[in-house]
This record gives structure tokens, C-alpha cells and sequence, in this order.
């Protein structure tokens, strides 16, 4: 398209097919859904580009900020400290219990994604990680643009081919290939140093789809605008809806934390931490609810400008 931003790519728009019926439950029912042209970040946002933000306007991210104790109802005040969630594979290695490969360390932020030295430098080309949805939209706004859709950041990540089951095809990885940053071998050992090993990698260092998007699978977890619902609507007629955007945060509240009231957004695209014997979510269609103030090792975010 004419008229183009250099550090963004022109999604057409179109109709697609939403979700999958062959996966997740919470990804169907499959649906006919249209979204308008727009454009998008070629790469999620880095930590360079993070630092310049923070630079500008002073920002201090969620994980940076001590919890409101109002919103923790039973939690130990000694507990709510500034932190964020850390990747500790070892942790599982102790106790083999799920889950137990997350551990909350106070003073990890997009700083010390590890909660150790300023990682600002090593990491300055990675995605930038442990950042909150708010902190993931003051990063919008400052930018003059704003988080995608649920909807176009699928149509997108599909990159033309509806209904394949990934982003570059219905083949995991062709040929032998790895085309996305997800976990080498089985979850949550943690991997041998050199090209194998776990962790975000440098934004682009894995094939773009055919809009020249990177990362789109794999590397981060990305935040949308959308507000987690169980299911997609099932939507009524013959014809297909404009983008059926979730602006109610009432669903989206965590049944099995009924005290806790904070919304879950919508994330999308899988992880580094990705595996096919823990969490075959580095599809396009497949979707994951994350409370807005959730920091971690392996989220992030990138941005659109719609037309």
C-alpha cells in the first residue's frame, strides 16, 4: 500500500475463518469473521524500544509498582511487594508438581526480566517482556498507535492461509525445520546452551509470514484488546460479521478466583515456552486468558495503526 510506515506491515483485511474446531476447546466454534485493513508491527516491541518509551514519558510498569492489597483479598501483606512472574524450571525439577516452574520474584521487571542485573543491553533486540496490559497500551498511546484485536492479530498471524492449522502451513515444523521459537524437546527440561536452549530470542531470527510479520508464533505471548471469553460467539445468519470485538470484561473474571476481580485479556500466539507435550498453542487460532496485571518471562506485545 502507498503511503506505507516503514517499521509496519499493510494487513489487507479480509474474511477469514476464526478459531478451530480440531484443537483447545476454548478456540471454537470456527466462525466466518471480517476484519478492515490495518497496519501492524513487523516484530513485537523490543526492549530498545521499551527503554525509549520509559525514557520519554517516565513510565513505571506495573511489575515496577507494589500490588493494591484491595484487589488481593487474603493475601499476605508481606507478600505484595513490586515483582513479577519468573520462568524457574528447576523448581518443577524439586517438586514435579504443575505449575511449579513459575515462581514470583520481587524487583523482576522488563529491567531484570530474571529479577538479576539490568538486562537492557544483552537483551535490547529480544521482545520485551514482563509487561502488564497497561503497560502494554501507555506504550500504544505514546506510540500513536494501538493493540490489535483478538481478531486481526489471528487474520493476521495467518498471513492468507485460512484454516491451515499454523501460520506457515498445516506441517509443524517442514522438513525438520523450526520455524518459530518454542521449546527444543521436552517441557519444562530445561535445554543445553547454544542455539537449542530455552528463552526469548531476537526479534526476526525466525522466518516472516507472507505480510513480512515476525514472531507471530512462538518467541512472546502477545497481548490483544479483547477481553477473554470461554468460547467465541457463535454469531447468526448467513453473512460474516465485522470484528466481533469483546468489550464486556464480566466473562472474563477467573471462576476459580471468585474474591480476585480483575479482567483477563485475551493473549495470543504461544511462547518460547510452547511444547507438544505441554501447550500446543503456537497456532494461530489458539487463544489464552491472562489477568491485566500479569507480568511474566514470556509475554509481550505489538501494536497496529488502523486506516
Amino acid at each position: 500500500m502507498e503511503g506505507g510506515r516503514p517499521d509496519m506491515a499493510w494487513i489487507p483485511g479480509g474474511t477469514f475463518s476464526m478459531g478451530s474446531d480440531r484443537h483447545y476447546p476454548e478456540e471454537g466454534p470456527v466462525r466466518r469473521v471480517t476484519v478492515g485493513g490495518f497496519w501492524m508491527d513487523h516484530a513485537p516491541v523490543t526492549v530498545a524500544e521499551f527503554n525509549r518509551f520509559v525514557a520519554a514519558t517516565g513510565h513505571v510498569t506495573v511489575a515496577e509498582r507494589a500490588p493494591d492489597p484491595a484487589l488481593y483479598p487474603g493475601a499476605d501483606p508481606s507478600s505484595l511487594v513490586a515483582g513479577s512472574i519468573v520462568f524457574r524450571p528447576e523448581n518443577f525439577a524439586a517438586s514435579r508438581a504443575p505449575g511449579s516452574w513459575w515462581a514470583y520474584v520481587p524487583e523482576a521487571c522488563w529491567r531484570r526480566p530474571e529479577g538479576l542485573g539490568d538486562a537492557r543491553a544483552e537483551l535490547a533486540d529480544h521482545p520485551v517482556t514482563q509487561v502488564a496490559f497497561a503497560d502494554a497500551e501507555a506504550y500504544a498511546a505514546w506510540a500513536g498507535k494501538a493493540l490489535p484485536t483478538e481478531a486481526e492479530w489471528e487474520f493476521a498471524a495467518r498471513g492468507g492461509r485460512d484454516g491451515a492449522d499454523y501460520a506457515w502451513g498445516d506441517d509443524f515444523a517442514p522438513e525438520g525445520r523450526r520455524l518459530a521459537n518454542t521449546w527444543p524437546g521436552p517441557f519444562p527440561r530445561r535445554g543445553e546452551p547454544g542455539p537449542d536452549r530455552y528463552g526469548t530470542s531476537p526479534v526476526g531470527a525466525f522466518p516472516a509470514d507472507l505480510y513480512g510479520l515476525s514472531d507471530m508464533i512462538g518467541n512472546v505471548w502477545e497481548w490483544t484488546a479483547d477481553y477473554w471469553s470461554p468460547r467465541h460467539p457463535t454469531g447468526r445468519g448467513c453473512c460474516a460479521p465485522p470484528d466481533p470485538r469483546a468489550a464486556d470484561p464480566s466473562p472474563s473474571f477467573d471462576p476459580a478466583q471468585p474474591g480476585v476481580r480483575i479482567p483477563r485479556r485475551v493473549l495470543k500466539g504461544g511462547s518460547h515456552l510452547c511444547a507438544p507435550n505441554y501447550c500446543r498453542r503456537y497456532r494461530p487460532a489458539a487463544r489464552h486468558p491472562e489477568m491485566e496485571d500479569s507480568a511474566t518471562t514470556n509475554i509481550g506485545f505489538r501494536c497496529v495503526v488502523r486506516r
